[in-house]
């Protein structure tokens, strides 16, 4: 007679990811292997506390103040860790300024390191073979692919993140923000943009805005 798996508890889980992941959840406390309160700080940590918000953060008030601008990409460090950006995968980190002369992207080639601390949980895209290969074989075929057009004397720098070294692009300041606050230009800071492979675009007037 063939085994039957149907008292095995995965085969109580239902196909719909966020229900499964529920289920996951109730087996896994009912087998005391979780506590529902630390599985929540966790949670929380990230979708509140560590994410891109932070980096959009970091980049608005480098716009803003010139004096932190230099000391961010003087020494990158010794700043972040005074905004409480910092620990685990965000150790060492440098930022690099795009200019009108030069545009930067970040890549890990080997793995997919990555600033946690600052942009939150790398992206699928980030972590794929095919980014990791062509972003330093052809970035502004990569660029193109992201919707990244830049003119023909803009040189692309590629930074290799590793264990040691990790990166943050400092975006241009788009035109026509010099009346915003820094909650307001953080909120036009993108992640891909801090990776290197967006641009920061103008704010929307409000005869723009959508209704």
């Amino acid at each position: 007679m063939p085994h039957d798996h149907s008292d095995h508890p995965h085969a109580l889980l239902p196909s719909d990811p966020a229900l499964r992941v529920k289920a996951l959840e109730t087996i896994l406390t009912r087998k005391g292997l979780i506590e529902p309160a630390a599985l929540d700080e966790i949670i929380d940590t990230y979708q509140n506390k560590i994410g891109p918000q932070n980096g959009a953060r970091v980049v608005a008030r480098a716009w803003s103040d010139p004096a932190f601008k230099a000391a961010l990409l003087a020494d990158a460090d010794p700043v972040l860790a005074e905004l409480g950006y910092y620990g685990r995968q965000g150790e060492h980190m440098v930022v690099v300024e795009n200019t009108p002369a030069q545009h930067n992207m970040v890549v890990c080639t080997l793995c997919s390191c990555y600033p946690w601390p600052l942009l939150g949980i790398p992206p699928g895209w980030y972590k794929s073979d095919a980014y990791r290969a062509r972003a330093v074989r052809e970035p502004r075929r990569v660029l193109a692919d992201f919707g990244v057009t830049l003119p023909a004397d803009t040189a692309v720098r590629v930074w290799d993140s590793t264990a040691e070294v990790r990166y943050l692009v400092l975006p241009m300041r788009p035109q026509g923000t010099a009346g915003l606050d820094e909650p307001a230009l953080a909120a036009l800071v993108s992640r891909d943009s801090m990776i290197g492979t967006a641009l920061v675009g103008a704010p929307q007037s409000n005869s723009e805005a959508p209704a």
